[in-house]
């Protein structure tokens, strides 16, 4: 950061011609009890496996039950038996593995058993119904919109020109081996009057940081879920871009004994604010979803999320969970990942 902050800095030099960085219940490790009325929603990171659905209520699993037994039903309304996916104990314990979005929907599950009377062995029959309403959700995908200030010799001449582009093609070296980039970059020059200061010329700059550089799915290693990886490179990227910044103020205030060149980084006027996006097929929804209201969240049936929106849009004709299309406009918006 230091090694680039000293060659922006000759740059400026030379330029100006002195010289030449979920839920109550969100717990994927946790057992899940049931209870009667509405059922809590639950929510599972996807590829990861869910938490333990227990086919009673806290209260009756600290009570002996007799001759119990456990029927589950999947989103499908289908009965759900063990198999590679689906964990299903013989106390009716049910567990998920790879959560995946087609999986996400009510589970139900009845318990069965008997009451005995003990002076007359009369036996009666007991059924209750529990509801886990279950739905995947990815981590938002973070990318960072920044703004910041430098003063200038004036609005007009190339020079303004240059050192944009020389600015960005330094951020864009600081961050390279993050896979992250700046996108979207532009400048205005404008005319800023400060008290006891007198009018100066300053260029407004804005850009994006964004963790998906081309060949940015090469920092994966082959993970199928990849948020993890790119989040934890654009925080890294923004902290490196933040260090270059407070570092530009400190070489000019100490390094150049206070004589500053006519083009110089304006101190305190870095702003940085997060901007969140969901893959294709999820979307944030605070009202709905609230216990998980910073995930992005499948889309459920009568929605989609064709793009990295962050909300899932109406299509009455979607039937299944994590649409990433509307069957009437099928054919648009679906070249994300190879844009990506």
């Amino acid at each position: 950061v230091m090694r680039t902050c000293v060659l922006l800095s000759a740059v400026l030099w030379c330029l100006t011609g002195v010289q030449c960085p979920r839920s109550t219940l969100f717990n994927a490790k946790g057992f899940i009890y049931g209870k009667t009325g509405r059922p809590d929603k639950i929510y599972v990171k996807l590829h990861q496996n869910s938490p333990v659905f227990i086919c009673m209520d806290f209260k009756l699993s600290k009570k002996e039950i007799v001759d119990p037994t456990y029927l589950w039903i999947g989103p499908n309304e289908k009965t759900l038996t063990g198999n590679n996916r689906i964990n299903i104990t013989e106390t009716g314990q049910l567990m998920v593995k790879d959560f995946l979005e087609p999986l996400s929907g009510l589970y139900t599950c009845t318990l069965s058993y008997k009451t005995v009377k003990a002076e007359t062995q009369e036996e009666k029959t007991v059924k209750k119904r529990y509801d886990f309403m279950v739905f995947a959700y990815r981590e938002p995908d973070y990318s960072y919109q920044m703004a910041v200030r430098f003063t200038t010799r004036s609005c007009i001449g190339r020079y303004n020109d240059v050192f944009f582009r020389v600015l960005k093609k330094l951020l864009d070296s600081l961050i390279s081996d993050l896979s992250c980039h700046v996108i979207e970059p532009s400048y205005k020059c404008h005319s800023v009057e400060i008290p006891e200061h007198g009018l100066i010329h300053e260029l407004f700059i804005a850009f994006q940081v964004n963790p998906f550089a081309p060949g940015w799915k090469g920092a994966c290693n082959g993970s199928v879920d990849c948020e993890d990886t790119t989040n934890h490179n654009i925080l890294q990227a923004r902290d490196r871009i933040e260090e270059f910044f407070r570092s530009q103020a400190y070489i000019f205030y100490h390094n150049f004994n206070k004589t500053l060149p006519a083009m110089h980084f304006v101190d305190h006027s870095l702003q940085v604010v997060r901007l969140d996006s969901c893959r294709p097929g999820f979307g944030k929804n605070e009202r709905l979803h609230s216990n998980c209201a910073s995930c992005c969240v499948v889309c459920s049936p009568a929605t989609f999320s064709p793009d990295v929106n962050v909300t899932c849009q109406t299509c009455v004709s979607v039937l299944t969970y994590g649409a990433k299309s509307c069957p009437q406009t099928s054919n648009k918006n679906q070249q994300y990942e190879d844009q990506r």
